[in-house]
C-alpha cells in the first residue's frame, strides 16, 4: 500500500522537526525535567508542525523504554502505536467536524478514566477555534482543573477566534512559517532518501508555492516526483507541473520594461495567455522576481521598486476586472511610458501656437484691441500670480492643476511654465483642451500681449525662485480659502 511522502517522513523525534528550534528546545526541556503544563496551545499557519510536535509530546510522556523523556525510543509498543496512529490513550479530535457541546460533554465523561496503556491520556484538539461558544464554555472547566493523568494540546490557525479565558489556561506557543533554509534541508533529505536529484531553482519554486508550509512543500515534491522521468527534477519540469511562469519569461518581461519595448511586452503577454498561465499570478511572480533581483544587485533599486509598486497598485485598482489580460496591458503601459512623449506633445503645441500667431480669431476682436506688441521678462514674472488668480476665476480646476506650477522663463515671446516631476498629470491636463486655450486667453488678457505658452516637466530648481515654489502649504490654503489652526 502506497504511503504519501508526508506521512512516510513525519518526524519520529524532535530532531527531525524542520524549524521552530526555540519551541522544540523549550518543550524538550519540559519533558526532560518532567515540568509539564496540563494544557498547551499551539498556534500558527497550516503545515508547520503543530500536530507533529503534539504527537511527539504524546510519545515523550508515554515511552515505555525511556520513561518521560525528550528522546522517545520509537521501538517500544507505545511509541510504535503512536507513530501508526492507533494508540488508545492518544485521542485526536477534529474540532471542525466535532464542534458542538455534545462532543465536549462526551470528552468530559471519558476524561476521568485512567489511561489504558500509557502514563497520560493525551487529547489533541485540532482547529480548536471551530468549536462553538457553548462547547468552549463546556471545555473551560475541564481545562482549569484536569485530572492528573490528562494532557491537553490545542492546535489552531486562528487564535484570535479562541476565548481569552481558554487561552489564559494554556501554555501558548506561536509557530511561524518554515524558512527556506530549514525547508530546503528537509526536502533534500527526502529527495536523497527516495533516490532522486533536484536542482536549486526547483527548491526555491517549491518553497514559494508552499507559502512556508512544510506539509505543502512535501506534497508538491511528491507531485514532481510522480511527473519526473529519470528521477531528476529540473526547474523546467517544476514550472510546468506547478503552472508557474518560467523565470526566463519573467526576465524577458523585465528586459522589455527596462528597454521600454511595448511590442516585446505585448508578445510576451500573448504567449502567457495562450499557455494558460494566470496573468495575475504572473505579475505577482514578476514582483517577487524584481525583489530578488534588487537583493542580488542585478536590477536597479529604483526600477525594481517601481515595478513592484505599479503591479500592486494596478492589481488593486482593477481587482474586479474579469479580463486579466487587459490589466496586463495597463501595467505594461505604465511601466514602459516614455518621457519622450512629453517632448513630442510640447513640439506639437509649439507648432500650433506658431500657426496661432497668424490666425485672427473673430471672437478675440475685443481682446486684440487692448493687446500691446511686446512685454518684457520682468513684466511677465511680476504678473505670474495675477495670471494664476484670474485663471481660477475662469475655471476653479486651474487652481488644482497649477498649485505646484512655477514661472520658469520668458523668451522669444513664449512663457515657459515648469512643473515638478511628480506633477506629470497636472502638466498633461494643462496641455489638453479646453484648459490650454482658456489659460492662454487669460494670460494674454492679463499681459495684454499675444504671447505663447510652453509647459515643461522637471525637477524644481530650489536655488532659483525658491520663494515661488517652496511654500506649497500656503498655496493649498490659499486655493481652498482656509487657514492654519
Amino acid at each position: 500500500m502506497h504511503v504519501t511522502l508526508y506521512r512516510k517522513y513525519r518526524p519520529k523525534g524532535f530532531e527531525e522537526i524542520a524549524g521552530e528550534q526555540e519551541i522544540v528546545q523549550t518543550l524538550k526541556n519540559s519533558l526532560k525535567s518532567n515540568r509539564l503544563a496540563h494544557a498547551y496551545l499551539f498556534t500558527g499557519p497550516r503545515g508547520v508542525g503543530k500536530t507533529s510536535i503534539a504527537r511527539l509530546m504524546a510519545k515523550g510522556v508515554n515511552c515505555l523504554t525511556n520513561g518521560i523523556t525528550d528522546t522517545p525510543c520509537n521501538v517500544c509498543e507505545n511509541c510504535k502505536e503512536i507513530s501508526m496512529g492507533n494508540f488508545l490513550d492518544l485521542i485526536e479530535i477534529d474540532a471542525a467536524s466535532n464542534r458542538g457541546i455534545d462532543e465536549i460533554r462526551q470528552l468530559k465523561e471519558k476524561i476521568n478514566y485512567s489511561p489504558t496503556k500509557g502514563r497520560k491520556k493525551v487529547y489533541i484538539i485540532d482547529e480548536v477555534h471551530m468549536l462553538t461558544k457553548e462547547a468552549f464554555n463546556a471545555l473551560l472547566k475541564t481545562l482549569e482543573e484536569p485530572p492528573e493523568h490528562v494532557l491537553f494540546i490545542l492546535a489552531t490557525t486562528e487564535p484570535d477566534k479562541i476565548l481569552p479565558t481558554i487561552i489564559s489556561r494554556c501554555q501558548r506557543y506561536d509557530f511561524k512559517s518554515v524558512n527556506y533554509r530549514d525547508m530546503r534541508e528537509k526536502l533534500l533529505y527526502i529527495v536523497d532518501s527516495e533516490g532522486y536529484k533536484i536542482d536549486e531553482p526547483s527548491l526555491v519554486a517549491i518553497y514559494e508555492a508552499s507559502g512556508g508550509s512544510m506539509r505543502d512543500s512535501i506534497s508538491i515534491l511528491e507531485r514532481l516526483m510522480i511527473n519526473t522521468e529519470e528521477k531528476n527534477i529540473v526547474i523546467e519540469k517544476t514550472e510546468d507541473v506547478l503552472g508557474i511562469t518560467p523565470l526566463k519569461t519573467i526576465d524577458l518581461f523585465i528586459e522589455a520594461i527596462e528597454n521600454k519595448n511595448q511590442s516585446q511586452g505585448i508578445e510576451l503577454l500573448e504567449d502567457i495567455w495562450k499557455n494558460s498561465i494566470d496573468i495575475e499570478l504572473f505579475f505577482k511572480d514578476l514582483a517577487k522576481r524584481a525583489k530578488d533581483r534588487i537583493i542580488k544587485g542585478d536590477l536597479e533599486t529604483e526600477k525594481g521598486l517601481e515595478i513592484i509598486d505599479t503591479i500592486y497598485d494596478i492589481l488593486s485598482k482593477f481587482r474586479y476586472e474579469e479580463d486579466k489580460r487587459l490589466i496586463g496591458y495597463v501595467i505594461l503601459n505604465r511601466l514602459t511610458e516614455r518621457k519622450e512623449k512629453e517632448v513630442i506633445v510640447e513640439k506639437i503645441i509649439e507648432k500650433v501656437q506658431e500657426v496661432d500667431k497668424d490666425v485672427v480669431d473673430i471672437s478675440e476682436n475685443d481682446v486684440n484691441q487692448e493687446i500691446v506688441s511686446k512685454v518684457t521678462y520682468d513684466e511677465v514674472k511680476k504678473s505670474w500670480n495675477k495670471i494664476i488668480e484670474e485663471s481660477k476665476k475662469v475655471k476653479m480646476t486651474f487652481g488644482a492643476f497649477l498649485i505646484k506650477a512655477y514661472f520658469k522663463d520668458f523668451s522669444n515671446n513664449t512663457l515657459t511654465i515648469g512643473f515638478p516631476e511628480d506633477q506629470g498629470f497636472a502638466k498633461n491636463m494643462m496641455e489638453t483642451e479646453p484648459y490650454r486655450t482658456l489659460f492662454l486667453d487669460v494670460a494674454r488678457k492679463v499681459l495684454k500681449s499675444k504671447i505663447m505658452i510652453k509647459y515643461e516637466l522637471q525637477e524644481v530648481n530650489k536655488n532659483k525662485d525658491r520663494g515661488e515654489t517652496e511654500d506649497f502649504s500656503k498655496k493649498i490654503i490659499d486655493f481652498f480659502g482656509g487657514e492654519i489652526i
